[in-house]
């Protein structure tokens, strides 16, 4: 079955330009961790400096472990560090709490 996360972040006002840009290159190695963390469906929305995120997997704190064990996530984590108010953990963003969902 699907499961679904959401996360807010909030970029710093001065790098949201290089924030959007590294998102419109992410790493190869990056992308192919997501994808074999069985992440999918994988979508950043921005307002402001407040960047929206969405994802799926079968197993979300499967993916999760499998992220934070993984060198490129720590890695990407440490370079948009310099971007964010505040570091992701190795293994994700905490997630928003679910409270409707229409299907």
């Amino acid at each position: 079955m699907t499961e679904r996360s959401a996360f807010v972040l909030r970029v710093r006002p001065d790098r949201v330009d290089e924030y959007v840009a590294a998102h419109q290159e992410v790493w190869p190695e990056m992308l192919d961790a997501l994808r074999r963390a069985g992440i999918r469906n994988y979508t950043i929305f921005r307002n402001g400096t407040q960047m929206f995120g969405y994802f799926e997997s079968d197993d979300l704190e499967a993916a999760s472990r499998f992220m934070a064990e993984q060198e490129v996530s720590g890695r990407w984590q440490d370079a948009m560090a310099e971007l964010l108010e505040e570091r992701v953990p190795d293994g994700g963003a905490p997630a928003l709490e679910e409270i409707f969902r229409l299907e």
